[in-house]
């Protein structure tokens, strides 16, 4: 099967120009610039007006399987995922059995394969006692390991520090970070409580999960992998602090890094009256400050991956007070359009896009074959019309909890047609049904 698209305008690698490309089965076979004869294929799709890019790859998300499919599948949330043009997903490891052991994490990856729309990859969970699992690990085969240093919602606390030093140390993979400090949280916990009671005010999350618990968390780590030259990622960073921190060790070990979620660079703490449980999330939102510097840091490339942290919960938990609302956000299917909206308020060109939500996680990673528009690189694209709008209603919501932070706004751009692995998954903004994805492999040098 081949398919040709062609008339479009195709951005990738810090450059941009008219022209189209040939996908020959799951690869880019052929890539053309205009003024040319584009050749016949068994399908051509005239992209006139339309911009192609890379498919985007996510480095975090909550997809809920197994244990609370209630909330969300691989099946549904990958879905959403290809109508926002995220081709890959790398899933975090919390769930229900967690996946501390490559039985466990195996059959994700086994449910994966008959049910997910979008490449896949799931983190290994580190545990203060699970060593022999992680140093079992293919690299070749998991994307990372995941710790939660210091403050968990799933369980999967590392703080031994007998387990977190051999965890740095020996790991021959990436070390991937949630990073905030739960003693500082619990005592500020306790404060509000004596102050509000349980009627504690959506706006006081910044207050309870504070700079100074992400700040102190986010030093041991960067300690931890400076001492042992480890590969560390450090997630969904909230504070300018962090990002100080981060750049300051980046110095020394180049293979620590960090990455940025979309809400972070979206909201500051002035909008949780607006928002409420809907922006509730671990860490939490910060101050204008914050969001400011944070949009810098990905500007300026002290942070090259942009991700989600897609978390769903139902709408009936989210409704419920401060202490009973849990943390987390489904964003995966509008994660582009909301770069594309701070693209058109002028903080990010379309090649930091480009960059950010699909080269750099791609390098990050050293995922094999994709991320990049090339020749021999598997098909996984998206088109775009920049010039249309979406207004986010339940209609148009493929989460399977049905609502969305943004629900009665208009966000900028409407994906048009999705590309995983030379398949067309979604055509003219609708899922076509064909699930696509492929485990993702990764590129280890021994």
């Amino acid at each position: 099967m081949t398919t040709l698209i062609r008339n479009c305008t195709i951005v990738n690698e810090g450059i941009s120009f008219r022209g189209g490309l040939l996908i020959d089965g799951s690869y880019i076979s052929e890539i053309f610039c205009e003024p040319c004869i584009y050749p016949d294929a068994d399908k051509i799709i005239y992209a006139e007006g339309l911009i192609l890019m890379p498919g985007l790859i996510d480095d975090q998300v909550h997809f809920r399987e197994p244990g609370n499919c209630v909330k969300g599948t691989i099946e549904s949330e990958s879905k959403a995922a290809i109508l926002g043009g995220v081709t890959s997903f790398m899933e975090m490891p919390n769930t229900n059995p967690p996946a501390v052991t490559l039985e466990e994490l195996e059959k994700k990856y086994s449910t994966a394969s008959d049910t997910s729309y979008a490449n896949y990859s799931f983190y290994l969970g580190g545990s203060n006692d699970n060593l022999k699992e992680i140093l079992n690990a293919d690299p070749e085969n998991i994307c990372g390991i995941k710790l939660f240093m210091g403050s968990s919602t799933g369980n999967m606390l590392v703080d031994n520090p007998d387990s977190l030093e051999k965890i740095f140390s020996k790991s021959k993979m990436t070390i991937a970070t949630h990073c905030e400090e739960e003693k500082i949280i619990q005592t500020n916990l306790q404060v509000a409580r004596e102050k509000f009671g349980e009627n504690i005010p959506f706006s006081y999350h910044p207050v309870i999960r504070n700079r100074e618990s992400c700040i102190q968390s986010t030093k041991k780590a960067l300690e931890l992998a400076l001492r042992n030259n480890a590969s560390l990622h450090i997630l969904h960073i909230s504070t300018r602090e962090e990002l100080e921190l981060i750049r300051e060790a980046q110095q020394i070990n180049p293979e620590i890094s960090g990455e940025v979620c979309v809400h972070y660079m979206l909201l500051d703490s002035s909008q949780y009256e607006k928002y409420g449980s809907r922006m509730k999330c671990n860490p939490a939102i910060k101050e204008r400050e914050d969001r400011d510097a944070i949009i810098s840091a990905v500007k300026n490339g002290i942070i090259k991956v942009v991700a989600t942290d897609h978390a769903p919960h139902t709408i009936e938990e989210k409704k419920n007070g401060y202490l009973s609302a849990p943390s987390g956000l489904p964003l995966i299917q509008h994660s582009f359009q909301i770069m594309w909206k701070l693209h058109l308020d002028g903080h990010f060109t379309i090649f930091d896009i480009a960059d950010r939500m699909a080269h750099s996680p791609a390098d990050r990673f050293h995922v094999k074959q994709r991320g990049y528009i090339r020749e021999g690189y598997y098909a996984d694209l998206f088109l775009f019309n920049p010039e249309e709008f979406q207004v986010i209603s339940k209609d148009n919501i493929a989460y399977k909890c049905n609502w969305s932070p943004f629900e009665g706004e208009k966000l900028p751009a409407s994906i048009v047609h999705t590309f995983v692995n030379g398949v067309q998954v979604v055509e003219e903004g609708r899922v076509t049904g064909i699930k696509a994805g492929m485990r993702l492999k990764f590129i280890y040098e021994k």
